[in-house]
């Protein structure tokens, strides 16, 4: 941190939030790190209501009360739902809760005002920007909105001949660094990412056993259980109802076919956001790939990136072990660092 952002700091709390589609993090200047699944729910009805004695659910709690609630993912393919109020109201109600965990209520924590950075995946930013902002008014005393990969770069200091891919549950972003903030043009959203791994997985699924039942929800956790591209090391056997008893099935082949769904296109968007950069370059970015988000930690899938960009000249790939919270400490980072002139002042909820 230079001198100037060091006194700009003076009495200012900094945080970092990560608002992502399977589960949202906050890292805060005064060491609060917290992290919470992007579910939110409201009882269904007048019975619901009386059984959980809340209006409001959010986290593992809403997930795992799901049938008594109107559940909201409001991030559902990386956008909020163009017109849905509710959507916009869980975001709101989401970051609050975030806020919370982390000791910061009304835009403040102890006197001290409150400046955000929120990484959101590149398509958000572009298309919910106003959204996100409304969303914030009152929440915190000022804000800036950066792309998910972004924020993982100056997180990680990769901010030059760098490609930083982010698979999560419901997108996957793309962020070449050249030195400089990331135009729209080095930037790329794919809607094919973890969710879509669960689609498929729950489709073929059904395809090859139609007797068994079992929800997406089954589904999710099979895979972040079991996900794997390549060889298997052994057969993938799970456990669900049959005509209302357990039993036991083989998805081996399944899974390995869902997520590996995920390379072709992956490989496409890097090659395209590669091929865009200074041709001297080049080698240098593929060579210099880093892979995050919770859907690059399944089981293969670094070294499988790295063969298919033998079609391409070759690359090397470094996957981020640890993902819960890089987006939020970048997000950190960049609020430490940056200067006055590029926040945005956020007016209190009229």
């Amino acid at each position: 941190m230079n001198a100037k952002a060091d006194e700009e700091n003076k009495g200012v709390l900094n945080v970092g939030i990560d608002l992502g589609t399977s589960r949202s993090s906050i890292s805060t200047s005064d060491d609060q790190k917290k992290v919470v699944k992007s579910y939110v729910g409201w009882p269904a009805d007048m019975v619901a209501k009386k059984v959980l004695k809340k209006a409001i659910l959010i986290g593992e709690e809403a997930l795992k009360k799901r049938v008594m609630l109107d559940l909201h993912r409001p991030l559902e393919r990386g956008l909020i739902k163009e017109g849905s109020e509710k959507d916009l109201k869980a975001v709101r109600e989401l970051l609050t809760h975030l806020l919370k965990m982390a000791g910061i209520k009304g835009g403040t924590k102890g006197g001290q005002p409150v400046r955000a950075v929120v990484g959101v995946p590149a398509e958000a930013m572009r298309v919910n920007k106003q959204q996100l902002r409304n969303a914030m008014s009152g929440v915190v005393d000022s804000l800036m909105i950066v792309s998910e990969p972004f924020a993982v770069a100056y997180g990680l200091d990769a901010l030059l001949h760098t490609l930083i891919v982010d698979i999560g549950a419901g997108t996957t972003d793309f962020c070449v660094m050249n030195g400089r903030y990331p135009t729209e043009e080095d930037q790329r959203t794919l809607t094919t990412a973890g969710d879509s791994v669960d689609e498929l997985l729950n489709h073929s699924i059904s395809e090859r056993y139609p007797e068994v039942n079992f929800s997406e929800h089954m589904v999710r956790e099979w895979k972040e259980k079991h996900a794997f591209v390549g060889e298997p090391d052994g057969p993938i056997k799970v456990t669900a109802p049959v005509r209302g008893k357990p039993t036991e099935i083989d998805i081996t082949n399944e899974m390995r076919t869902a997520c590996e769904s995920l390379i072709p296109l992956v490989t496409e968007s890097m090659m395209e956001l590669i091929a865009r950069v200074e041709p001297e370059y080049q080698a240098q970015v593929r060579n210099n790939v880093t892979l995050c988000g919770g859907s690059a930690l399944i089981k293969g899938m670094g070294p499988a990136l790295e063969v298919a960009l033998d079609e391409f000249g070759g690359g090397k790939i470094k996957v981020v072990e640890d993902p819960v919270f890089i987006g939020s400490d970048g997000g950190l980072a960049i609020a430490q660092d940056a200067p006055q002139s590029d926040w945005e002042k956020i007016p209190a909820k009229s």
